[in-house]
């Protein structure tokens, strides 16, 4: 099986993507991450749990915007939280809230920002932000506000200049988050068009249903990890038995 639990010690494989072992994080005095272990090398990775899994975290983690406490963590055979320079180059994030990653008034300053950071000059920058939008048909939105976009828009603007930066990966928070099902669908259709690998995190399994790999967190632990086929019918079915609960706090996670 190609995403699998990782028994304490095991040797990193040459070409693993995705490797975490015995990770933990506390934050706030909560555990986050409790002894997560796991690996992938799939081309589209699922992970889903409910609200306070950790899966958010995870993505940080995996990202290199977070550290962890204790264990191994490592995104194509770097370790992305020391590791910066490279890391922006292996990986890029997408958050949950556009309105947390986008910065910039114009779309095509957000979309110089992050090519700036990998040393580009600005003419080559901007050239390259110009070659993206044309590839996703929104050469017109050049000049647009950020501010006068839509939620779905504002999606797709983070998603075009994670592209033009090249990772060979994207992670992917909860990218339907508020969207509407026609946006949803659109973006759907970006993200199967990309070429690298993508770590999708949602708590809704019809998002992953047609990934390659499923894993399953639940409080900051290995739940299982499988096909969707093998993960996600348990996994619905834990998340019905809590919606049947009287105790509503078991909701929160």
């Amino acid at each position: 099986m190609t995403v699998n639990s990782l028994s304490k010690n095991q040797d990193l494989p040459s070409n693993a993507g995705i490797y975490l072992e015995d990770v933990c994080l506390n934050l706030q005095g909560k555990t986050i991450l409790n002894h997560l272990s796991f690996q992938s090398n799939v081309a589209r990775l699922g992970i889903i749990g409910r609200n306070g899994s950790g899966k958010s975290t995870l993505s940080r983690v995996l990202s290199g915007l977070v550290a962890v406490d204790s264990g191994t963590a490592i995104l194509s055979n770097i370790n992305p939280a020391t590791q910066r320079k490279q890391a922006i180059k292996e990986v890029g994030l997408l958050f949950q809230n556009p309105d947390h990653q986008i910065i910039f008034p114009t779309v095509i300053e957000e979309m110089v920002f992050g090519l700036r950071q990998l040393g580009h000059n600005k003419a080559d920058a901007t050239q390259q932000a110009i070659d993206i939008l044309a590839q996703f048909g929104k050469s017109h939105w050049q000049h647009a506000h950020t501010s006068a976009l839509s939620q779905g828009q504002k999606h797709l603007l983070c998603l075009m200049a994670v592209v033009a930066m090249r990772p060979k990966l994207i992670i992917l928070d909860e990218p339907f988050a508020g969207l509407d099902i026609p946006t949803k669908k659109q973006l759907q259709r970006y993200l199967d068009g990309f070429p690298g690998k993508l770590v999708h995190i949602s708590h809704d399994p019809s998002d992953i249903e047609h990934y390659d790999q499923i894993v399953w967190l639940e409080a900051g632990q290995l739940a299982q990890a499988g096909s969707p086929s093998e993960v996600l019918p348990h996994y619905l079915t834990a998340m019905n038995t809590l919606g049947d609960s009287d105790d509503i706090s078991d909701l929160a996670g």
